[in-house]
């Protein structure tokens, strides 16, 4: 648990306008700063940023929120990563505490390396990647190659392509001080166990005469190389070692770049390649990311998911191919929801997706897109396939075969469904194959752990106003007393929205502000519907959004918001007054139906019409 108090202070050190500014170029138009939106395509700007505020919006599309918030819709972060990143870049740790609630992720942080240190070698990454850049431009054997995989100037300057001359110390001239530690703890210099002349051991480049894929985070910031040779040499890739900035398992080439187009395309198509996401991006399929030469890890998914809905991953049609698609199936599956798609599409063995494209042009390759396999059958088809399914030994080998694919999978409808076809295909009951995969039992476990989001739901009238309210002045739970906050979860369709926007706005205490209680919403299980209330907030009302979106310290602005607090404060007491009223008509009506009636509930009554005549009076009817 983040402590509340810790987001608030956080975001006061942040400067939102710099933090946007990474990603997004700003001018200053009056107060603000404008831009073309990031997360829709448009000619004119239409996004704003309020440094007094703290606060973005997009007057076009919606878009919303803190620092924090853009660095997860935009960036990918998680609610976690978002806040080390903000807290490292000035300078502040972020605490733990022991109990779970705000910020969502569910457990502690692990320590970052210091704000120094990776500053320091993210500084000379930089420094390799423009070295290696420019050593491109007067390496013509290098240049062909690149020409020869149809590759223009344009799209290797988009991915930073370099090049890696033959030579033990190249990049000396880059680092006049090439004994600075760290180059080898950047993992861009390696220390021989032999000694030189002044004794010292000898140090040399990782990386010699190859083309250089300069690897990026999802912030654009260089964290690793990966290079290929230009001959037939071994090994063909050769990749960063591990380091305090690069962690092969969590880490997608080509994602910076690609961030953008998955949105547009609505989803993220996995190679198995550095040159297979630059050739597909050159030819038109400029949303292509690929892992970095070992197999797709559940992080790997995790980081994918938050991009898109959709994953696409390729693979090539031979046996390396089906084993690294089975890894990728296994890294899946614990992420596999019922508004999630995840395909496997298999080209021909003689083809890589570049090769394809080019022999079949980019409509044949879309088709096969397209055609990708869903999870659901490649799964059947890894459990079934080469079983001898009319004798008890097969069906009872691919019921072993299947249990702890079931068991990864969380307990939603699409497992149901998977089950549903496995029982067909092995003419078992449903029962059965959930008795013998053991599956039934980890149905509650899996709905007590950290859940896939809900589905939005449908708020409307009272309740549907009343939570606007609430998260547009969260200030305003405070008119609430003990009864009034039980009836609200209570009598209401949706008492567990309510209880997250209440229980988030009293931890905030005086710092609640629609600004950082938006951002906590959707990073909780219940985002979709709280993102149709955003939307709701800065639709309905332009006095209300221009409210707040004002200068927070404008004294004619604080007091409009306490004014507006006021009446909000009022109606929400109203209008939980009117949502108890009616519930307990209904009660009366529930009970007034019933022929006969237990003492209990004869005194359930007359408590119940003692107070509609209460309430009744209090709401003037």
């Amino acid at each position: 648990m983040i402590p509340p108090s810790f987001l608030q202070d956080l975001l006061n050190r942040v400067d939102i306008v710099d933090v946007v500014g990474r990603y997004v170029q700003l001018k200053k138009g009056g107060a603000n700063f404008m831009g073309l939106c990031p997360f829709h395509n448009e000619k004119s700007p239409s996004f704003t940023v309020s440094p007094t505020k703290q606060f973005y919006h997009c007057f076009g599309c919606g878009a919303h929120g803190t620092a924090i918030g853009f660095l997860m819709e935009h960036v990918g972060s998680s609610f976690p990563e978002a806040v080390n990143d903000l807290a490292q870049s000035v300078g502040l740790t972020v605490p733990n505490e022991p109990s779970p609630g705000y910020g969502g992720g569910g457990g502690g942080y692990a320590p970052a390396a210091s704000k120094a240190v990776t500053t320091a070698l993210s500084d000379v990454m930089q420094t390799a990647c423009d070295f290696y850049r420019k050593q491109l431009r007067g390496a013509p054997t290098a240049i062909q190659y690149l020409k020869k995989r149809g590759l223009t100037g344009e799209i290797a300057a988009r991915f930073g392509l370099g090049y890696a001359p033959d030579g033990w110390q190249n990049l000396e001239p880059a680092f006049p001080n090439y004994r600075d530690d760290s180059l080898v703890e950047s993992g861009l210099v390696i220390v021989s166990e032999k000694s030189d002349a002044q004794g010292q051991n000898r140090r040399y480049d990782r990386f010699r005469e190859r083309i250089m894929f300069p690897i990026r985070n999802v912030k654009g910031q260089v964290i690793g190389f990966g290079g290929r040779v230009l001959d037939s040499g071994e090994p063909k890739y050769l990749n960063s070692p591990e380091t305090p900035l690069f962690n092969k398992g969590s880490e997608l080439y080509g994602l910076f770049e690609a961030r953008l187009a998955i949105r547009e395309q609505h989803y993220v198509l996995v190679v198995e390649g550095y040159m297979d996401v630059v050739a597909l991006a050159q030819l038109g399929f400029q949303n292509a990311v690929a892992t970095l030469g070992t197999a797709c890890t559940p992080i790997h998914v995790q980081k994918l998911m938050r991009q898109t809905d959709t994953v696409i991953f390729s693979f090539d049609g031979d046996s390396a191919g089906r084993r690294a698609a089975r890894r990728a199936l296994d890294a899946c599956l614990p992420h596999a929801a019922d508004n999630r798609t995840i395909r496997f599409l298999f080209l021909p063995s003689e083809h890589d997706p570049d090769s394809y494209v080019r022999e079949f042009g980019t409509e044949g390759f879309a088709e096969q897109v397209e055609r990708a396999m869903p999870l659901s059958q490649f799964m059947l088809n890894e459990v079934l396939t080469g079983k001898e399914l009319d004798q008890p030994e097969g069906r009872a080998r691919a019921l072993f075969d299947a249990k702890p694919l079931l068991q990864a999978l969380p307990a939603n409808a699409l497992r149901a469904q998977i089950m549903h076809m496995f029982a067909d295909r092995l003419d078992v009951p449903f029962d059965e194959v959930a008795a013998l995969c053991e599956v039934d039992s980890r149905i509650a476990a899996a709905a007590r752990s950290a859940p896939a989001r809900k589905d939005r739901r449908s708020v409307t009238g009272i309740e549907e106003k009343t939570l606007r309210n609430l998260v547009m002045y969260p200030r305003t739970v405070a008119v609430l007393d003990e009864d009034a906050e039980q009836a609200l979860l209570s009598v209401t369709r949706h008492g567990e929205l309510f209880e997250e926007v209440t229980t988030h706005a009293r931890a905030l205490g005086d710092s609640a502000e629609f600004q950082l209680l938006s951002d906590l919403l959707r990073n909780g299980a219940n985002a979709p519907t709280f993102e149709e209330i955003f939307r709701k907030i800065l639709d309905y009302d332009e006095n209300v959004r221009d409210l707040l979106l004002k200068d927070p310290e404008d004294a004619t602005v604080i007091e409009e918001r306490r004014e507006q607090e006021r009446i909000v404060g009022e109606e929400l007491k109203a209008a939980i007054l009117k949502m108890r009223y009616d519930a307990y008509c209904d009660r009366l009506e529930q009970l007034s139906r019933q022929s006969r009636h237990t003492p209990e509930e004869f005194a359930e009554l007359s408590e119940l019409n003692r107070k509609r005549a209460d309430m009744k009076r209090q709401l003037g009817l």
